[in-house]
């Protein structure tokens, strides 16, 4: 037999092999853009679209206008937990991320339980989020806070991302204007350059220099932590403003805003790239706020807490298309669900033999579609707050779950619980569990059960050093605003 040398098969071949790498590309074209925002300690009453008649927040009103609006979304009530399970998919009985610096910052006197130690850093042999949509061919970059290590094994280009800018071990600048003092990873800036001004010129460049193919563009401001350092022509359009709800602060107003007027121009370099179509916007927090600069009102507690002020968050979607917008979503969800939405909306898997605790909010933006989860669960186990240096931050060891309507706090110290119905009492007023024992018994026999199913540690080992009277001074100092330490941390220029 003799084959054919003619040359139309070849021309063929070549012609084929052309519109496969066509069709290649253009699928690769119609992937998603991602833009994922994170504030840090912004609370769930800031946003005008969630309530707060004091700060100006035009541009994620907008947002929540052209996406859809969770109104029960959470987080962890501290920042590294919540990074920690944003980039893994997981709660943080599998990270060991529990809180920001373990107990170390909590005098011993203080202390009726001995806490166990958090780990900082997020572990090299986690797949992050990053990593994911990474190897699914985007491009990925980081601007800002990380919070989760500083070198090459645990930083974020370490992690999943071809450029970082600002990101390290830092949870807050000591200075907003340069020199920032700890924050790394910068290029150099000129004295008093503010740095959410420089952190959103370098995520503006990222789109630049990768607008032909799909990005991830991580932004975790570091703003509105404090301390709270803001431009005078910012803070200008704050006084004499009235206060509402508490709210009326305003350094922090104006750090509020600059943060939304950032995150406007990001809006605007997509848009001007023709890439506002094509592109997810998610925006959301790191835990509640915190009250010495701002009030989570009606919520109870703030950042630390596992009250709903400590770790219900903002959260919009807007994915053209496919959220119908200007809808608004009830539906409780986590942290830990970013992880396998994000693999979704880029249309990737998730490595075999990866433990993932969220579920995909996929079907709920597309469709309404309530995901099928038994409840959604936090864990504490150790103290958040350090002493009379922060009175304002207080939190003993603890777990919670919410499930439906109803959610159950349990206090390791004693073994008390608390229960709420959060439908008819989002403020947290009235405890339930004399009146509901069977169903406050149901939910605590539930947690326990997943701290079994999670390897969970519990501290129990009680502290022999505890002072009787060490924590009278909480309640009193919670009672106050701490005028003289918002003070202390405001700097303007």
């Amino acid at each position: 037999m003799k084959f054919r040398t003619d040359p139309i098969p070849w021309v063929v071949f070549f012609l084929l092999a052309i519109c496969i790498s066509f069709v290649a590309s253009a699928q690769e074209e119609k992937r998603p853009n991602i833009v994922f925002f994170l504030a840090d300690d912004l609370g769930w009453s800031d946003p005008g679209c969630y309530g707060s008649n004091y700060y100006d927040t035009p541009n994620i009103d907008q947002l929540a206008e052209e996406g859809m609006k969770f109104t029960s979304a959470y987080m962890m009530p501290t920042c590294s937990p919540s990074r920690a399970s944003l980039m893994t998919g997981k709660y943080p009985p599998r990270t060991g991320i529990y809180t920001v610096d373990g107990y170390a910052r909590t005098p011993l006197e203080m202390q009726k339980v001995k806490g166990i130690r958090s780990k900082r850093f997020i572990s090299t042999d986690e797949v992050t989020i990053a990593e994911v949509l990474q190897q699914a061919g985007y491009a990925t970059g980081h601007f800002g806070k990380w919070h989760l290590g500083n070198d090459s094994l645990t930083g974020p280009l370490a992690q999943g991302f071809d450029v970082n800018m600002g990101g390290g071990a830092e949870g807050s600048p000591k200075s907003f204007f340069s020199p920032f003092g700890n924050i790394k990873n910068m290029a150099p800036a000129g004295e008093g350059e503010y740095l959410t001004k420089l952190l959103t010129d370098g995520a503006c460049r990222f789109i630049e220099n990768n607008r032909s193919r799909p990005f991830f563009l991580y932004f975790p401001f570091y703003q509105v932590h404090v301390p709270l350092h803001a431009k005078k022509e910012w803070v200008e359009k704050y006084k004499g403003k009235e206060s509402h709800g508490g709210q009326s602060v305003p350094a922090y107003g104006a750090m509020v805003s600059y943060m939304d007027y950032s995150i406007g121009r990001v809006l605007d370099q997509l848009e001007k790239h023709g890439l506002s179509d094509n592109t997810i916007i998610i925006f959301t927090s790191d835990n509640g706020g915190q009250i010495v600069a701002t009030s989570n009102s009606p919520l109870r507690g703030q950042k630390g807490n596992l009250t709903e002020g400590g770790i219900r968050v903002p959260l919009i979607v807007k994915w053209p298309g496919e959220v119908q917008p200007g809808s608004i979503e009830d539906t409780p969800v986590t942290v830990v669900d970013h992880y396998p939405t994000l693999a979704g909306m880029a249309g990737t898997n998730i490595p075999e033999n990866t433990v993932v605790d969220g579920v995909s909010l996929v079907p709920i933006l597309q469709a309404r579609e309530t995901p099928k989860r038994d409840a959604i669960y936090w864990h504490l186990t150790s103290y958040n707050g350090n002493g009379r240096s922060n009175s304002l931050l207080w939190q003993c060891p603890g777990g919670a779950i919410r499930k439906g309507d109803w959610k159950l706090i349990e206090n390791f110290e004693d073994g008390t619980v608390q229960l709420y119905n959060l439908k008819k009492d989002i403020g947290e007023t009235t405890d339930l569990k004399d009146q509901y024992p069977q169903k406050a018994g149901m939910l605590l026999e539930e947690l326990r059960l997943w701290r079994k199913n999670t390897n969970a540690r519990v501290p129990q080992e009680g502290n022999p050093h505890v002072e009787a009277n060490s924590r009278n001074w909480i309640s009193k100092a919670n009672r106050s605003r701490n005028v003289k330490e918002t003070a202390r941390l405001t700097l303007i220029r």
